[in-house]
């Protein structure tokens, strides 16, 4: 794969926190896509194809996937998360995105690499320059447009509270994980204005709605 990196206007992110509403934001993405008449191929990450969503399984699953029979639990490294992501990823891009972009439809993926910078760089404290090596060798693409619902931490994690009887290996990090995650998301929209569309994730579900359209609307006039 190119090692440059293409930004391309149908592929839009979603990106936030624990508890920050994404499902709901997704829906109203597909539904004002969909209104003006465009294919949209709806996907997440980790995951998006058979073998990607085996590695999210293995990643996330802090009961069952690292431990082998009649094993001790081997804790998954920083380092070792990193690349599985990636793994993951760069099957979803050859399997998944590309080929949709290329026949003309809209990407909406829930969460890209964004989230490897945040959750692995900013959270587990990796290298961002090593992020960056693998964003260009592995995926080579970048969505033209990231919605970012910000949300407190504490907030958050109230919404998920007994959300999930297990949670899993990310969900069970604690709080200061997690402001290290929001913070780098939100150093990133600040660096990158042009992609970053910020949208307060503490607002009602209708509102947050509201406002992913708004900017979905605002995105594709300034490209048309």
């Amino acid at each position: 794969m190119s090692e440059a990196i293409l930004t391309h206007p149908r592929f839009i992110s979603l990106e936030g926190g624990e508890g920050a509403g994404k499902s709901t934001a997704i829906a109203s993405l597909r539904e004002a896509l969909q209104q003006r008449g465009h294919e949209v191929v709806l996907t997440r990450e980790p995951g998006g194809t058979p073998l990607a969503e085996r590695i999210r399984a293995l990643m996330l699953d802090k009961r069952e996937s690292l431990r082998g029979e009649g094993d001790e639990d081997e804790p998954l490294s920083a380092e070792a998360e990193l690349l599985l992501v990636f793994a993951a990823r760069a099957q979803h891009v050859r399997q998944v995105i590309r080929p949709a972009l290329q026949r003309g439809a809209f990407v909406v993926s829930d969460r890209f690499t964004d989230s490897s910078y945040a959750y692995q760089g900013d959270g587990r404290g990796l290298d961002p320059a090593w992020i960056a090596e693998l964003e260009r060798r592995a995926v080579g693409l970048r969505p033209g447009l990231t919605l970012l619902l910000d949300l407190d931490v504490r907030e958050g994690r109230a919404r998920t509270a007994g959300r999930d009887l297990w949670p899993d290996r990310i969900e069970s990090e604690q709080d200061d994980f997690f402001e290290r995650v929001r913070a780098g998301f939100r150093r990133r929209a600040i660096a990158e204005p042009q992609r970053f569309r910020v949208i307060d994730a503490s607002l009602s579900p209708q509102a947050v709605g509201e406002a992913v359209a708004t900017a979905v609307a605002q995105w594709l006039e300034s490209q048309a």
